[in-house]
C-alpha cells in the first residue's frame, strides 16, 4: 500500500519496533521494587523519538488463572495486571498477542488482559475471545496516517481461537494451508489504510537464517499488500529483506527478558528498529544495537555494538539490503539497494 496524500496528513512517520517483551518471572519480581519504566533501561530516549511504538509482547500481563496444563508446557510467563504500566513508560501503542505464551495462564488470564489493554488505549492484534476478535486488525490512526497491525503464529496449534474459544490467530507457514491463504487475504482486504504491518511470530527460537518457507509467505503478505513484515519468535536477530522496496524483518530477536544467555547463538543481542515512512512509498530504517542485562534493555557500548552490527551487517547483505553504519549516531540505517530502488 502506498498512501494516498491528504489534508492533515505528516509528510512522513516514525514508527518503532522491537521483538520479544517478556515482562514475567524475573522481570516481574525486578518491577516489584522498581518504576515502570525500569524494563527499557536507557533505551527509552529512543523510544520518545517515534509516533509510533510495537512490541512482540512475550508473556500475559493478568493476576488471574493458572499455569496452562492440558498438556505439558515448560515455560509459563505471567505478569501482574499493574505492569501494564511499563507498557506505558514506553509509550507502547500497539502490542502483538499472536504468540505462544499469550495463553501460559489460561483463557481467563488473556480476557483479563485484553480488558486491561483496552482499559489503557494500547490496541492488539493476533489474539481474542473468539475467531472473529483473534483475527481482527488492529487500526491506529496517529498524525493523519490510518495504520494496522494483523499478527498470526505457528506456534502452538491447540491454541487456535474458534467461533467458540477464547485463542490465537493461528496460521501454518504453507501457501497452502487454508489458514495461510486467509491471513494472505485480510491483507488483501485492508487497502484502505496507508500503512499495514504483518506480524509473524513464527517458526524455532534458534538459527540466523530464515527458513525458504518464511521467505514464500513473507513476500505473498507484501503482494496482498502489507508494508512491513514483523517478525519474531526466534531468539536471535535475523536479516532485514526489502521486497518491493518493503522491508521484511525476519527475526527481531529478544529485547528485554530474563532468559539464561546462549554463548552462540546471543539471544541477549537486538535492536531498536525505527522505520520511517513518507507519502511517497519510501521506507528505511535506522538500527540502534542493545543488549539486555539484569532483566533491563539497555543501548550496546561502543565495543558491543561494533560486534552486533557487524553480525546484522552480513546478515542484511546476504539477503541484498544495503547498510551504512553511523559512527556519530551510533546506528545502521538499512535500505533497499539502489539498484532495485531505481528498477521499481
Amino acid at each position: 500500500m502506498i498512501p494516498r496524500p491528504k489534508p492533515g496528513m505528516a509528510d512522513f512517520l516514525r514508527i518503532l519496533l522491537v521483538g520479544d517483551c517478556m515482562l514475567g518471572r524475573g522481570v516481574d519480581q525486578a518491577l516489584r521494587q522498581h518504576k515502570p519504566d525500569f524494563p527499557w533501561g536507557n533505551t527509552l530516549p529512543i523510544f520518545h523519538e517515534a509516533d509510533l511504538r510495537l512490541c512482540n509482547l512475550e508473556c500475559v500481563i493478568s493476576d488471574r488463572g493458572e499455569p496452562w496444563s492440558e498438556y505439558e508446557k515448560v515455560f509459563h510467563f505471567r505478569s501482574a495486571a499493574r505492569n501494564v504500566a511499563a507498557l506505558g513508560a514506553a509509550g507502547i501503542n500497539l502490542v502483538s498477542l499472536a504468540n505462544n505464551h499469550v495463553l501460559d495462564y489460561g483463557y481467563e488470564a488473556l480476557r483479563e488482559m485484553l480488558k486491561i489493554l483496552d482499559r489503557v488505549g494500547i490496541a492488539h492484534s493476533g489474539a481474542g475471545v473468539d475467531m472473529e476478535e483473534a483475527t481482527r486488525v488492529a487500526r491506529v490512526d496517529i498524525h493523519g496516517w490510518r495504520l494496522g497491525l494483523l499478527a498470526f503464529t505457528d506456534n502452538e496449534p491447540p491454541w487456535e481461537a474458534t467461533s467458540q474459544r477464547p485463542g490465537v490467530f493461528y496460521a501454518p507457514v504453507s501457501l497452502d494451508d487454508r489458514r495461510a491463504r486467509h491471513l494472505i487475504e485480510i491483507v488483501r482486504n485492508s487497502r484502505d489504510l496507508d500503512l499495514l504491518i504483518a506480524s509473524a511470530h513464527w517458526g524455532s527460537n534458534w538459527g540466523y537464517a530464515p527458513p525458504a518457507e518464511h521467505i514464500a509467505l513473507a513476500h505473498a503478505l507484501i503482494d496482498a499488500g502489507a508494508d512491513v513484515i514483523f517478525g519474531h519468535s526466534s531468539h536471535v536477530f535475523r536479516g532485514i529483506e526489502y521486497y518491493r522496496d518493503r522491508p521484511i524483518l525476519y527475526g527481531t530477536g529478544n529485547f528485554v527478558d530474563d532468559y539464561a544467555v546462549d554463548p552462540v547463538e546471543r539471544n541477549d543481542e537486538s535492536f531498536t528498529f525505527l522505520i520511517h515512512c513518507d507519502q511517497n512509498g519510501r521506507v528505511t530504517m535506522e538500527l540502534r544495537p542493545t543488549r539486555i542485562g539484569s532483566c533491563q534493555a539497555r543501548i550496546a557500548s561502543p565495543d558491543e555494538a561494533q560486534e552486533i552490527v557487524a553480525k546484522m551487517q552480513k546478515l542484511c547483505a546476504d539477503l541484498g539490503a544495503a547498510t551504512e553504519w553511523d559512527p556519530v549516531q551510533q546506528c545502521l540505517n538499512v535500505s533497499p539497494p539502489e539498484a532495485r530502488s531505481s528498477s521499481m
